[in-house]
């Protein structure tokens, strides 16, 4: 199967503010070291629930300690105001919100990082070793084009599909888009555990965590034979399935906290896909039995 990308982004990102790394030695400043660091996150948001899976998969707790933030940030900026001193201190008259994710060095009290990718591999790297390899040698350019692939052809593409004041044809290319690029990891993972190799990488934290928002956030804008046609992949949402049952996924699904995010930033109408649920998702929230992970 090809993950290349179907479609270029249609709007400009943001950059991170800050994109700071951890190096291997005392030379690269940001090194290595057990409890040095720590992360600032909120799983409701998909970056956060990125990196909150693939810490978990890692076992970090005892040697990156995670906080976990309100699904609803309480700045009018959209900003957390907890982390506005990590802000203030890592940069001079800093004016942006104080968004999370954010990985911090608590040897000096500033920012090492904003940016989720970067702050996903340096934990895997870097802190890895005798743990699971969500980065396999020689898989890195297969696991950036699922990236590629899960912000193009399936986050863009669903907010298109469902999005106010675009022209319907747009809309309609946008979902054609949307079910070619599910139809094509439909047929790959048909008789697959697993995305790129034998064992859970990061390829599959990238794609758990992107259909989750597409049944738990987009599909309530879309309508039900959308939704419906997004449903007909049973391979694929199979297998969202079953990652949902793995402890390190579905103990950090909070439903309500997504459900609170939405509501909080979204400006869009509902529409009739909203009462289509793909996945009973709430059965694996908080790995199943009501509990939440801890955090410090």
């Amino acid at each position: 199967m090809s993950v290349t990308p179907l479609a270029a982004h249609s709007s400009a990102q943001t950059a991170p503010a800050f994109r700071g790394r951890i190096g291997r030695d005392a030379r690269s400043g940001h090194y290595a070291v057990p409890r040095r660091y720590r992360l600032h996150l909120s799983t409701a948001c998909p970056d956060g629930l990125r990196i909150a899976v693939a810490h978990s998969l890692l076992d970090l707790d005892d040697v990156c300690p995670a906080t976990l933030l309100p699904a609803v940030p309480d700045c009018p900026d959209g900003g957390h105001a907890v982390l506005r001193p990590l802000y203030d201190a890592s940069a001079h008259h800093y004016a942006g919100p104080a968004l999370a994710p954010v990985l911090s060095d608590d040897w000096s009290g500033r920012i090492v990082s904003t940016h989720a990718p970067d702050i996903v591999r340096d934990l895997a790297r870097r802190f890895g070793d005798g743990r699971p390899a969500l980065y396999p040698c020689g898989a890195e350019s297969e696991i950036e084009a699922v990236e590629r692939m899960c912000a193009q052809d399936i986050e863009e593409a669903a907010q298109s599909a469902g999005a106010d004041g675009i022209e319907r044809a747009e809309r309609h290319a946008a979902l054609e888009t949307l079910l070619r690029s599910l139809g094509a990891l439909d047929r790959w993972l048909d008789g697959r555990a697993y995305m790129i190799r034998d064992r859970i990488t990061a390829a599959d934290v990238e794609l758990w965590v992107t259909l989750v928002q597409l049944d738990t956030v987009h599909r309530h804008h879309l309508d039900a034979a959308a939704v419906q046609h997004i449903a007909a992949h049973p391979a694929l949402w199979a297998y969202a399935r079953r990652l949902a049952a793995h402890p390190a996924f579905g103990a950090h699904l909070d439903l309500d906290a997504i459900a609170r995010r939405h509501h909080a930033r979204c400006r869009g109408l509902e529409a009739a896909g909203s009462a289509v649920q793909i996945l009973d998702w709430a059965a694996h929230a908080a790995g199943g039995d009501g509990t939440r992970p801890q955090v410090d």
